[in-house]
Order: C-alpha cells, then sequence, then structure tokens
C-alpha cells in the first residue's frame, strides 16, 4: 500500500461476510464487545437483523486492497437500545415533516460501554465515509455512541456535534484486596458497605464461572434472570436466547457469570465481560428478592474480583447514582451526531451546548457524594 493509493469506502452485507481476522486486527483486544465473534454472535443469533431494527452494515475503509479502517455501523428504524436518548429529536424532526428513520448508528447494539468506535489509525476517514453515506442515501443522521475522547475531539473538529452523559465506573488505586478499597472509604461508609455485604451473603453462597466453566444449566438460569430484568424495564430484552446460548462457546474466557445460590438452586446472576483492563458488568437479575443482593453481585463481587485480578476498571452499565455510594465515580461519557439538515442541526447544537453545561453542573455535584476519605 502507497499513501498515493486511492481511499474507498464499502458497506459489507453483514459482520458474517467480514474476514475475522481482518476485523480484529484492527479492533484489538482490549474490548470484547469490538471482536468480530460477539458482533457475529448478535447477528446469528436474530438479536440484530431481521425484524429488530438493528440492520447491520459494516463499515469498511480499504486503500491499495488493505482494510485500513472500519465501524460497527447499523442502519436503525427506531431508538431502542442505544442508552443514548434522541427520540425528541425525532419527534421534532417528524412534526416538521421529516423521516429521522432510517438513520446511521455506529454502535455496539444493546452496550452502554465506553472504548473505541472507529477503528483503525485513520479514524477522520472513517467520520468521512459515515458522512458520505448519510447524504448520498438522504438520510437524516449519524450517530456515533460512547467513542472514546480522542475520537469526539476529531468528530467535532469535522462538525460533528458533541453530546456528554455520565456513568459510574470504578478505578483501582493498587489495591490489594478489597480490604485495601474499604480503607479508602470514610469509616462511616465502611461500616455501611461492610453491613450491605453481610446482608446480602447471609444464607448464600456464591459461585465464579468463567468460560468453559458456564454449564448450560447455569446459562439458562442467568437467561431466567435476564428476562425478568428486561421485561420489568425494557418491555421486551433486547437478546434473544440463542445468543445466550451461544455466547460461552464464541466468546470464552471472555466471560464471567456470578452466581447467587440458595441450597444449590441459583436465585441471582450478573454476567460480565472481561476485556484486557475493564470487567465490564452487563446483565443482572433474580428470581428471590434479597436486601442488597444487587449491590453484592454486582458491584461488591465486580471490585473484588477485578482487584484479584489486577484489572485497573469496573464499568457497570449506564445510570446509577446508587453506585456512588459504592465506589463508582462519575465519568463523562460521549456521542457525537451528524446532522446536514442546516436548520435541525442549528436546533440540536443549542439543546446540547444547554445539556453539557447542565452534565458539568451535575458531575461536579456527582463526585461531592463519594464514600471516598477527604484526604
Amino acid at each position: 500500500m502507497a499513501d498515493h493509493d486511492p481511499v474507498e469506502a464499502r458497506i459489507a452485507e453483514s459482520f458474517a461476510s467480514v474476514e475475522a481476522s481482518t476485523w480484529d486486527a484492527l479492533a484489538g483486544p482490549a474490548d470484547p464487545f469490538l471482536s468480530h465473534a460477539f458482533l457475529l454472535a448478535l447477528e446469528e443469533s436474530g438479536s440484530v437483523g431481521g425484524g429488530s431494527g438493528w440492520s447491520p452494515l459494516p463499515l469498511l475503509i480499504s486503500q491499495g486492497g488493505e482494510t485500513i479502517g472500519a465501524a460497527p455501523a447499523y442502519l436503525k428504524s427506531h431508538s431502542q437500545g442505544e442508552y443514548v436518548f434522541d427520540h425528541g429529536w425525532a419527534d421534532a424532526w417528524s412534526r416538521a415533516g421529516g423521516d429521522y428513520y432510517p438513520k446511521l448508528q455506529i454502535a455496539v447494539p444493546f452496550t452502554p460501554v465506553v472504548g473505541r468506535r472507529l477503528l483503525g489509525a485513520q479514524p477522520g476517514l472513517v467520520l468521512a465515509a459515515a458522512e458520505t453515506l448519510v447524504q448520498q442515501n438522504g438520510l437524516s443522521s449519524a450517530h456515533a455512541t460512547f467513542l472514546s475522547e480522542e475520537e469526539a475531539d476529531i468528530a467535532e473538529g469535522r462538525g460533528w456535534l458533541v453530546r456528554h452523559g455520565v456513568q459510574f465506573h470504578w478505578h483501582g488505586a493498587g489495591e490489594s484486596d478489597f480490604d485495601g478499597f474499604l480503607a479508602r472509604c470514610s469509616s462511616r461508609k465502611r461500616k455501611v458497605i461492610r453491613k450491605e455485604r453481610a446482608a446480602a451473603r447471609e444464607g448464600l453462597t456464591f459461585r465464579h464461572l468463567r468460560g468453559a466453566e458456564i454449564g448450560a444449566p447455569e446459562m439458562d438460569a442467568m437467561w431466567r434472570f435476564y428476562q425478568d430484568t428486561g421485561s420489568r424495564k425494557w418491555g421486551q430484552p433486547y437478546l434473544t436466547r440463542a445468543f445466550f446460548r451461544s455466547a460461552v462457546e464464541r466468546l470464552g474466557d471472555q466471560l464471567l457469570l456470578f452466581l447467587a445460590e440458595r441450597d444449590g438452586r441459583p436465585i441471582a446472576g450478573a454476567l460480565n465481560w472481561v476485556g484486557e483492563d475493564t470487567l465490564y458488568g452487563r446483565y443482572w437479575g433474580c428470581s428471590e428478592e434479597v436486601p442488597f443482593l444487587h449491590f453484592e453481585l454486582c458491584y461488591y463481587q465486580a471490585i473484588d474480583w477485578a482487584i484479584a485480578q489486577g484489572l485497573g476498571t469496573v464499568q457497570a452499565g449506564a445510570q446509577g447514582e446508587h453506585k456512588l455510594a459504592r465506589g463508582y465515580e462519575p465519568v463523562l461519557t460521549r456521542s457525537v451526531h451528524f446532522i446536514p439538515h442546516p436548520q435541525f442541526r442549528s436546533a440540536v447544537a443549542d439543546f446540547l451546548l444547554r445539556e453539557r453545561e447542565a452534565m458539568q453542573f451535575e458531575l461536579e455535584a456527582l463526585r461531592t457524594e463519594l464514600p471516598f476519605r477527604k484526604d
């Protein structure tokens, strides 16, 4: 490949049509949700594609016959499963007589995890391809969600609008065990955490299963927990049973399951993904209400496991100010939005400016609620 070779952009029919080694060479090993195996599992299980409203459109950039850039892109017919809410924008565009859908979405479906979205050494080329795709096909907009700060800066330089959100992540400080984490907390907060853990664990046993250790009975139990939580939170769970069946086979040691059992029977579970330096808590559910068990399985055991494995961060999903008292710090998340219509773009830009200012005040206020000692 020479620098003067022309750059070409194309859309693949599906992730199944993209060579896994080519994709993974660009994605790298750090983020399990960017892996070809994860994206293909979503596709083959029917969690995306078909009538889901997520039509896979992997975006690929090549030069001199070599693939040098990519993005996990989808054509969306709704705004579900994104965790960056633009329903108000869609309503406004519809009232003005336009069609907001379909739109182009660069994202990991159903996964509010912060990470790279513009793969390869030249993310600007990926953004340029997305812009062209929108303009040539008369789409209302393109969106890239939960991308890195560096990528957001590059997109803003190209005229994309930046939106901020808040999540809660645990960051290690070199602790050797959970007691080391507690030592960072104030005395009062230490007592609260110990009390919560004791109440959650009374009469229960816990298992940590990774990769091939997760058998069909355990994954069946986790599926039931996920169904219950998803039905209550979203009305209809996003992931199919087939995804859970294939996850262990395709993703191996990237999967980590925490189970709580009473008399040998699973009553709650938390399904995590293991990254290079981050543990990602994704799904939780229970069949029996136990005080503080959600905090124990999803937050405290995640911190405990991350410390034991030398991981520096736990991302525990979207939203949840209750995570603050459990040691999860507020961090800004970023999404970027390409809106070619000048009046519509101006209206959204004004909204986002005011929203970002409010978000900064919120972030500063949230930081005062952390459990750590002031010294």
